[in-house]
């Protein structure tokens, strides 16, 4: 490989502009995106997903562009644009196919380029769709003209130590010596080092079942709770004696969304019901976390003993990130919507014109000076835990505070109910 190979990202979300930032310290980095406003932002120094802040996007050597045709010739092309499912939880894969008629389209035969994968798939896709899908657009042979990799992502929206700089890469590659290529590149980008897969369709497997696996063991904590509940007993107090054995996992209940998590157990099922296997356990886990915000928004209900007027704290997936892809809160929303509650939602990280697009709902940023029947604590953003006991006054007298992820468990001054 060369001293400074020429690198493509096709993507700039959560997982591309990182990876492109990092790159274009020790490459010549091209981060390319359709969405020309995301562009405009980036070059203006603003990243909305809060992954790299003003300095860091002033001080990077990254182009960035959202035509095709600005990129030059590269040695890489490496794809990380989202793998959402469709209404029917089947995977939807029209935006990776999408990206990939896109680097057909820039691809240069003379540089035998590598074109790497980090979207997440079910195993096979790489391979079985993607490269036959470039080959039939550009007319060049798969494994002769341009190569394959795989290296799944990791990035973890929000979270500053495990970065793309820190984390383990797995790569994989098409034959040995791309593996070596691959490795290569990505240990450019991190001191946590690669490891080499035995193979792309292991890779792929990999990074799928690292997140069923999460939302199978976040499941029985679902379901636990549930039983729990129906003795009066907290979650949270079962938790924190259990956690003194040494080998306990540390998983918590709750709203189970997201770009990752809440979607790729369903690439890993149907490729096995591609196969004629019935996967009993993964779809059991994503039954009991789907069902999860009706669950709760009936606890809400119930133990308010009346509609009345609501206020539900946070509705992106997670604390202290802006991404709404997936938010479980906005299905609590709606069933506490259906339950006869008048509901006011307040999220200061979330992206107001995007919650309406997305999901109908009106972000009101002034929430905070009104009292409510009921504040249901729904994601645990640094704004609201840094309110503590404060949250008492957005409480009705009478009214009820459900702390849903635990996150103020000294609460004082208003009923508490917690999973």
């Amino acid at each position: 490989m060369s001293e400074r190979p020429t690198v493509v990202v096709i993507g700039l979300g959560y997982v591309g502009l990182p990876l492109a930032a990092a790159l274009a310290k020790s490459t010549e980095c091209w981060g390319l995106d359709i969405d020309a406003r995301r562009i405009a932002e980036l070059r203006d120094g603003h990243d909305r997903t809060g992954e790299l802040d003003g300095a860091a996007l002033q001080a990077t050597t990254l182009k960035l562009t959202s035509n095709p045709a600005d990129c030059p010739p590269a040695d890489f092309y490496i794809v990380t644009v989202p793998t959402p499912v469709d209404a029917d939880n089947r995977p939807d894969l029209s935006i990776v196919m999408a990206a990939t008629r896109t680097v057909a389209g820039m691809i240069d035969a003379g540089r035998t380029p590598i074109v790497v994968y980090e979207s997440t798939v079910y195993p096979g896709v790489t391979e079985d769709l993607c490269g036959p899908e470039i080959a039939k657009l550009t007319g060049l042979t798969c494994g002769k003209d341009f190569f394959l990799g795989y290296s799944p992502e990791r990035i973890n929206p929000g979270d500053r130590e495990h970065t793309i700089e820190r984390i383990t890469k797995v790569v994989s590659g098409q034959t040995p010596d791309v593996l070596d290529r691959v490795a290569a590149l990505y240990d450019r980008v991190t001191s946590g080092g690669v490891f080499r897969a035995a193979s792309i369709k292991a890779a792929e497997a990999a990074k799928v079942i690292e997140n069923a696996q999460r939302d199978i063991n976040i499941a029985f904590m679902n379901e636990i709770t549930h039983i729990f509940a129906g003795i009066d007993l907290s979650i949270w107090d079962v938790l924190a004696a259990a956690r003194t054995k040494w080998n306990f996992l540390p998983f918590q209940p709750g709203l189970v969304g997201g770009h990752c998590i809440g979607v790729d157990p369903f690439y890993l099922s149907h490729l096995s019901e591609q196969l004629g296997y019935h996967p009993q356990v993964i779809l059991a886990g994503r039954g009991t976390n789907d069902g999860m915000a009706d669950w709760v928004a009936g606890q809400i209900h119930a133990r308010a003993g009346k509609a009345g007027k609501a206020l539900v704290l946070g509705l992106t997936f997670k604390e202290n990130v802006p991404d709404l892809r997936n938010s479980k809160v906005a299905d609590l929303v709606k069933a506490l919507t259906g339950l006869g509650h008048d509901v006011t939602v307040h999220d200061p990280m979330a992206d107001a014109a995007e919650a309406v697009h997305e999901y109908g709902i009106t972000l009101d940023s002034g929430a905070l000076d009104r009292t409510y029947d009921v504040v249901a604590l729904a994601v645990s953003h640094a704004a609201y835990l840094d309110m503590g006991d404060g949250l008492a006054k957005l409480v009705a007298p009478g009214g009820l505070f459900a702390d849903l992820k635990n996150g103020i468990p000294e609460f004082s001054g208003a009923a508490r109910w917690t999973l």
